[in-house]
């Protein structure tokens, strides 16, 4: 399966953004995705990640309460609400798929930008 994120982009403090993870292939329903971010200078974080069932929902705990995961079977895409965003949420934001069971990332997407100013 191949994942292309977008959405990203410029926001003020307080402001929303959502991010779209699109995957290609006939099996992406066997796959869970989950977005991690990498900020300059520091290393790859999860930030949400999502079953294939699209019902159960993971967040860290900087996420919680302000993103929100989910999935359109239909379209094969995947979303990251952002709300309330912070200048620290400030990252590239990655999507990367596993078979479900599996702990190996199979796919990952090209990074979208996200800055946040203050």
């Amino acid at each position: 399966v191949q994942l292309q994120a977008s959405g990203g982009g410029l926001v003020q403090a307080g402001g929303s953004l959502r991010l779209s993870c699109a995957a290609s292939g006939p099996t992406f329903s066997r796959y869970a995705v989950d977005w991690f971010r990498q900020a300059p200078g520091k290393e790859r974080e999860f930030v949400a990640g999502i079953r294939r069932s699209g019902i159960s929902t993971y967040y860290s705990e900087s996420a919680k309460g302000r993103f929100t995961v989910s999935r359109d079977l239909a379209k094969n895409t995947i979303y990251l609400q952002m709300n309330s965003l912070k200048p620290e949420d400030t990252a590239v934001y990655y999507c990367a798929a596993k078979l479900s069971g599996s702990a190996q990332y199979g796919s990952w997407g090209q990074g979208t930008q996200v800055t946040v100013s203050s």
